[in-house]
C-alpha cells in the first residue's frame, strides 16, 4: 500500500465566534445592552484565537485601539465576532475585529462595534517574541485592510509618546475611583497570565463607576482611543485600577484609566503600570437618550495639563486621519 503524507495546513487568516448574549453579560439592572467591557472581552478572545491560529504559538495582547461602540447589544441577541489578520510584522499580528448582533427571530445582523487589536507571538519556553508567518494580501479588500492598519502606525506612536509625557500623582481635584483586589485563578488565559479581555472588563467597570458617581446617571463607553499593555499580570498579583477624569465636553466624559499590578506581599507602593487606557463615556437618560454632561472644571496644574492632554489626543486623531478598517456594512441576514 502506498504511503500517504498529509499536506501541511495553511493557517487561516480569520476566525468567527458566534454565541448568544446572556443576562449575565449586562453590567447593571435596567441597562439597555451588554457592557462595553464584556464586548471587549469577546473581541480579545476572538482576536487571540485568530492570532494563535496564524502564529501556531501562544500570543499576548499588546494594544487595542480605535474602539467604536456604535450601539448597544441587547441580552438575548445572537452575537458574531469576526477577527481577521490585517497585517503582520516580525512577531506582531494586527487584527481587525467586528462585532455584529441580531435578534434570533429575524437573523438580521448589524454592526455594533469594531476595533484593531495587536498581538505578539511568544516562545513558550523563553518568553521572548517569536517570528510569525508573513501575511500576504490575496485580493483588493485584503490590500485595503492592510493599508488601513498601516495608516494607524504613526498615529499610535504619536499617541503613546503623548501619553508617556503625563504624570498622574500630583495634587488633583478630579473625579477619581481606585479599586484594589487580587487576580484570581479564573482570570487567567491558557498561558497562565490574566486574560487581556478580563483586564479590559476591569477598566470599563472602573470607568463606568467613576463617571456614574460624577454624573448621577447611567453611563456607557462610546469610544476608546487606545489600550496599551505593558506587562503581564499573574495569579495572586495585587491589582489596582485607577480611573481618573481628564475633561468633560457637552455630552462626553474622557477618562484615563491605569491598571497597576505586582506581588501582593510587597504592597501597593511597589505596583507597576500593566495597562493604560483612555476611554470616553456618555450619560444616558431613562429613555436611553444621551444627556448633557456635568461639567468638570480643572483647578490644579496637573488637572489642567491632563485636560489639555485629552484635547491633544483628539487633535492627533484628526491630524492623522487613519483609513477605515471596515467597509460600510449594511444590515445582513445570516442563516
Amino acid at each position: 500500500m502506498a504511503e500517504t503524507t498529509a499536506e501541511p495546513q495553511t493557517p487561516s487568516p480569520s476566525v468567527t465566534l458566534r454565541f448568544m448574549a446572556a443576562p449575565t453579560d449586562v453590567l447593571m439592572a435596567g441597562a439597555s445592552g451588554v457592557s462595553g467591557g464584556r464586548v471587549l472581552e469577546w473581541i480579545d478572545k476572538a482576536a487571540y484565537a485568530c492570532a494563535t491560529q496564524w502564529s501556531g504559538t501562544y500570543c499576548v495582547t499588546a494594544y487595542v485601539g480605535h474602539i467604536h461602540f456604535t450601539r448597544p447589544i441587547p441580552s438575548g441577541h445572537m452575537v458574531e465576532v469576526r477577527s481577521r489578520i490585517a497585517m503582520t510584522g516580525r512577531s506582531s499580528m494586527h487584527i481587525v475585529n467586528e462585532v455584529l448582533s441580531a435578534d434570533p427571530r429575524d437573523g438580521h445582523f448589524s454592526p455594533a462595534c469594531d476595533c484593531l487589536v495587536i498581538f505578539v507571538a511568544k516562545d513558550t519556553a523563553t518568553g521572548r517574541s517569536q517570528a510569525v508567518p508573513k501575511f500576504h494580501p490575496a485580493n483588493k479588500e485584503e490590500e485595503r485592510v492592510w493599508q488601513a492598519a498601516e495608516s494607524r502606525i504613526d498615529l499610535r506612536k504619536a499617541i503613546e509618546a503623548e501619553m508617556a509625557k503625563q504624570t498622574y500623582e500630583g495634587p488633583s481635584d478630579a473625579p477619581r475611583l481606585i479599586t484594589r483586589f487580587l487576580a484570581k485563578p479564573t482570570d487567567i488565559n491558557w498561558g497562565g497570565k490574566v486574560h487581556g479581555g478580563t483586564a479590559m472588563e476591569w477598566i470599563d467597570e472602573a470607568g463606568t463607576a467613576c463617571t456614574m458617581e460624577w454624573s448621577g446617571i447611567r453611563t456607557v463607553a462610546v469610544y476608546a482611543g487606545g489600550i496599551r499593555f505593558y506587562q503581564p499580570i499573574s495569579i495572586g498579583d495585587l491589582i489596582e485600577v485607577d480611573a481618573r477624569m481628564m475633561r468633560t465636553d457637552a455630552r462626553s466624559m474622557q477618562m484615563s484609566i491605569h491598571v497597576r499590578a505586582g506581588d501582593a506581599h510587597r504592597g501597593r507602593d511597589e505596583l507597576e503600570t500593566a495597562i493604560h487606557a483612555t476611554v470616553t463615556y456618555i450619560g444616558l437618560g431613562v429613555d436611553g437618550e444621551p444627556q448633557l454632561a456635568r461639567t468638570f472644571v480643572p483647578e490644579t496644574e496637573e488637572d489642567k495639563r491632563l485636560a489639555e492632554h485629552a484635547n491633544t489626543l483628539r487633535e492627533l486623531r484628526g491630524h492623522y486621519s487613519p483609513l477605515s478598517l471596515t467597509p460600510q456594512v449594511t444590515h445582513q441576514r445570516i442563516d
